[in-house]
C-alpha cells in the first residue's frame, strides 16, 4: 500500500536522489585517480544522502533529516573545498541554494551564513582578496533573492490554502476545512478533551429555492452564517458542510453546555429575519466527542441526531451521549427530547 507523501518529503526525496547520481561519479573518478581523501568526502556524502533517504521513507520524518541534509551537505562541500581549493567553489552555490528548498528561510540564512563565514577563512590565504569579495559579493546576494523567494511563495501558499478551505459564498469554512479540524482534534484526542460536534440543517430549505429563487436563497445561506459566525466563540469553529448543511465545532463544551448551545442557535435562527415574511428554522443534532473515537464515528452520531431531530417536526436539536444521572444533564435532556421550539 502506497502513502500519500508531504511536499517536504518528496522535495527532500528528490533532492537527496539527485545528488546521489551527480556526486558519485565524481567519487569512483577519484578513486580510479588514487585522490583518495577527496573521493572519500564524496563517497561520504553519497553514503550520508542515501542515508537521510531511507529513514525519510521509513519514518517520514522531515523536519529532523532536513536539517541533517543540510549541514551535511554544506560540511562535504566546505571538506571538499578545503582538499581541492577554488578549483570546486561553484559547488557551494547550488548547496546554498537547495537549503531554502529545504528548511526554512531563517534556518537556511544561518546554516548559509557559518557554511560562508568558514569558506572566507578557507578562501582567505589562497585567493586575492578581489576574487574572494566576488565570491561572497554573489553568494550573499543569492541567499537574499532565495530568502525573499522563499518568503513569498509561503506566503502565496499560505493564502492558496486558506482560498482553498473557505465556501466561495459564505467565507465560513469548507468541507475540507472541516475534515482537516475533525483530524486534527481525532489525532491530539485524550480522555480530558471536551468538543461538541452540532450538525445544523436549515428547514425545508428547498423550498426557498423553488419560490423566492437560488439568489435570495443564497442570500439567506450568507445570513445565516454571519448571524452563526456573531454567536459562536473565538474557540469555535463554523463550516459549510455542503448545500444547506453546516458544523459547528464547540471546544471546551461539555454535554450540557453543548445542549445549551445548540438550544441558543435554534432558538437564534427562530427569530431571527432570515428571509423577511417567511420562517427560516433549523434543526441541529449534536454529539459529544468520545475518547479514542475516530472522525467517522463522530460524525455519524451527530448525523444521526440530526434526522431525528428532522424526524420529530424540525425547528428541534437532538443530542446523543447525554448522561441521564446527572441533574442538570437530565434537566437538559428532557428539554431536548420535549422538542421546545414550535416545529413548522
Amino acid at each position: 500500500m502506497f502513502l500519500k507523501r508531504s511536499k517536504e518529503e518528496i522535495i527532500l526525496l528528490m533532492l537527496c536522489g539527485l545528488s546521489i547520481p551527480s556526486i558519485l561519479p565524481f567519487g569512483l573518478i577519484r578513486m580510479a585517480q588514487k585522490n583518495w581523501l577527496l573521493a572519500t568526502v564524496d563517497l561520504l556524502i553519497v553514503a550520508g544522502m542515501l542515508c537521510i533517504m531511507l529513514f525519510v521513507w521509513r519514518t517520514r520524518r522531515v523536519r529532523f533529516a532536513g536539517l541533517a541534509v543540510t549541514v551535511f551537505y554544506s560540511m562535504g562541500m566546505l571538506a571538499a573545498i578545503y582538499i581541492k581549493g577554488q578549483a570546486i567553489v561553484y559547488w557551494v552555490y547550488p548547496t546554498m541554494i537547495a537549503a531554502f528548498f529545504i528548511l526554512r528561510a531563517n534556518e537556511a540564512l544561518m546554516i548559509n551564513s557559518v557554511s560562508l563565514a568558514c569558506l572566507i577563512g578557507i578562501l582567505f590565504s589562497a585567493m586575492s582578496v578581489l576574487d574572494l569579495s566576488s565570491i561572497v559579493v554573489t553568494l550573499v546576494l543569492i541567499n537574499l533573492f532565495a530568502a525573499i523567494f522563499s518568503h513569498r511563495t509561503n506566503l502565496q501558499h499560505s493564502e492558496l490554502n486558506q482560498q482553498a478551505e473557505k465556501d466561495f459564498l459564505t467565507g465560513v469554512g469548507n468541507r475540507r476545512a472541516f475534515d482537516r479540524k475533525l483530524q486534527e482534534i481525532c489525532a491530539d484526542d485524550h480522555s480530558q478533551v471536551n468538543a461538541c460536534l452540532l450538525i445544523l440543517d436549515l428547514d425545508h430549505f428547498k423550498k426557498v429555492n423553488d419560490q423566492f429563487g437560488h439568489s435570495v436563497g443564497d442570500q439567506v445561506l450568507i445570513n445565516f452564517c454571519s448571524l452563526l459566525r456573531g454567536r459562536i466563540r473565538a474557540i469555535d469553529s463554523l463550516f459549510r458542510y455542503g448545500g444547506e448543511e453546516f458544523v459547528v465545532i464547540a471546544m471546551g463544551a461539555d454535554d450540557v453546555t453543548g445542549a445549551r448551545f445548540a438550544e441558543e442557535l435554534r432558538a437564534l435562527v427562530e427569530k431571527s429575519e432570515l428571509l423577511r415574511e417567511y420562517p427560516v428554522t433549523v434543526s441541529i443534532g449534536i454529539a459529544k466527542k468520545l475518547p479514542g473515537e475516530d472522525t467517522d464515528t463522530w460524525f455519524q452520531r451527530a448525523d444521526t441526531m440530526l434526522y431525528a431531530a428532522k424526524l420529530s417536526g424540525r425547528n428541534a436539536v437532538r443530542m446523543d451521549h447525554l448522561p441521564r444521572s446527572d441533574t442538570a444533564s437530565g434537566v437538559a435532556a428532557s428539554f431536548l427530547s420535549a422538542g421546545h421550539g414550535g416545529h413548522t
